[in-house]
């Protein structure tokens, strides 16, 4: 199943509290059951204004379906090429997708 990164605009995320937090998993975890399990949250980053989230999913509609049932953006969605890390430079990688061919 191919993976990607999201990235949703939230003015002020970064200052969300543990509760607001627990909500939004909570959100994100009902629009999942509404949809099914060809698309799965693996976890998400808070950083200043934004949420990164990182999916699994058959393709970029169900992202933006679990969105607007869950009723929060998906401001760019990005499938994840690969996953380098320390382990890399040993000549690893830890995730790799085969290359996107061109949509005519």
């Amino acid at each position: 199943m191919p993976k990607y990164i999201i990235e949703r605009e939230i003015p002020g995320a970064g200052n969300l509290t543990q509760e607001e937090l627990i909500n939004i998993s909570k959100t994100s975890c009902g629009a999942i059951d509404k949809i099914g399990t060809r698309v799965q949250w693996i976890e998400s980053y808070v950083a200043g204004d934004k949420i990164y989230c990182i999916y699994l999913a058959d393709n970029e509609d169900l992202i933006r379906q679990h969105a607007s049932v869950g009723g929060f953006p998906a401001n760019k969605i990005v499938p994840i090429r690969a996953i380098i890390d320390k382990a890399t430079a040993e000549g690893t990688l830890a995730y790799t997708a085969a290359p996107q061919t061109a949509k005519n």
